[in-house]
């Protein structure tokens, strides 16, 4: 078996049938569809025994309810496929997402992970935030922008890709925790040296709406990404920065401070920060200095994590890094 195709199910009889649809008219022959039936209550479970008589291709796997990550590592433990693509139960999948990112992976055997962009079906105005960071994903398309900026957000839209199923066996699948579980395994592949890059051909019809996990769960609120990122950007900042462990934070706001103290907790230090606001200029933050702009450091002589979240502060500061020298991923990174 070449493709495994492992949907997750919850409660999704009524957008269900189009996303199976979607998946059922690909052009690529060869795969199968572990949907994964989480304990739905609204006949969810029916509709897919139903289609599964009529298509064989169609592997349902019942399971009490436990959550997206026991259902992804249920059907993870029994897909066969070569190959594992994700895809969610209420997005469609364009006729040729499964060919052509399986054509890359047998063509390519360095990539481990190939994604697609993605069209964004929500509100672009009611939804501003999410439609922003599908501008942003879509960008990310080669391997060295991938793993520069991983840790600015989830550089991927989960349905979106797919991946050798020996990365699992290698690295290890999802985990449970209070942080969102794509975005941890993105940045443990990433960590362990998994290449990964994004065709530049939307693949994916892409549904946000306010049900949605992303939208309702802790786990992947502003504060859960950065729990989940602090250990790999530490570990990072040890590997690239010549002056670890300390840095120069770019945000002397106290939202910045209070989302950077994981990453302080593991021993990052600020040894200065940098801000734009004429007010806070002159300050000492948590012993450090907080400096204008114009009194950023040479790159030789400082590394530079630029961590403002607002909305585009990074269309601000990155021209005035790559000024003064600064190159990102080698002496300075964004994390917000």
């Amino acid at each position: 078996m070449k493709i495994s195709v492992l949907l997750p199910v919850y409660n999704e009889r009524t957008l269900l049938g189009e996303a199976l649809d979607s998946l059922l008219a690909q052009t690529e022959p060869d795969f199968e569809i572990v949907a994964v039936d989480d304990g739905s209550t609204d006949g969810t479970a029916d509709l897919l025994d139903a289609r599964a008589r009529q298509d064989s291709r169609l592997r349902p796997l019942h399971l009490p309810h436990g959550g997206i990550v026991a259902a992804l590592n249920a059907g993870l433990a029994v897909a066969q496929g070569r190959y594992i693509a994700r895809m969610d139960a209420d997005d469609v999948a364009r006729p040729d997402r499964l060919r052509l990112q399986a054509e890359l992976l047998d063509r390519r055997p360095e990539v481990g992970l190939v994604a697609g962009r993605v069209r964004f079906l929500g509100d672009a105005q009611a939804q501003a935030g999410m439609a922003r960071f599908v501008g942003w994903t879509n960008g990310l398309l080669s391997a060295e922008r991938i793993s520069c900026e991983r840790f600015v957000e989830s550089p991927f839209v989960h349905p979106s890709v797919m991946f050798r199923r020996e990365l699992v066996e290698q690295f290890g699948g999802y985990r449970a925790g209070d942080f969102p579980e794509d975005y941890e395994l993105w940045l443990r592949w990433l960590e362990a040296g998994v290449r990964m890059e994004k065709l530049d051909a939307e693949l994916l019809d892409w549904r946000e709406r306010p049900q949605r996990l992303t939208r309702t769960d802790p786990r992947y609120g502003v504060e859960a990404f950065f729990r989940c990122k602090a250990p790999y950007l530490a570990r990072r900042l040890a590997e690239i920065n010549p002056q670890h462990p300390r840095v120069v934070v770019w945000g002397a706001g106290r939202v910045t401070r209070l989302r950077l103290r994981p990453l302080f907790e593991l021993g990052i230090e600020p040894s200065a920060w940098i801000d734009i606001d004429r007010n806070k200029i002159g300050w000492t933050v948590q012993g450090a200095p907080v400096l204008g702009p114009g009194d950023l450091p040479q790159p030789a002589e400082t590394f530079v994590l630029a961590a403002v979240g607002k909305r585009g502060a990074r269309e601000l500061i990155e021209p005035v890094l790559r000024r003064r020298g600064f190159v990102v991923g080698r002496t300075c990174l964004f994390c917000a």
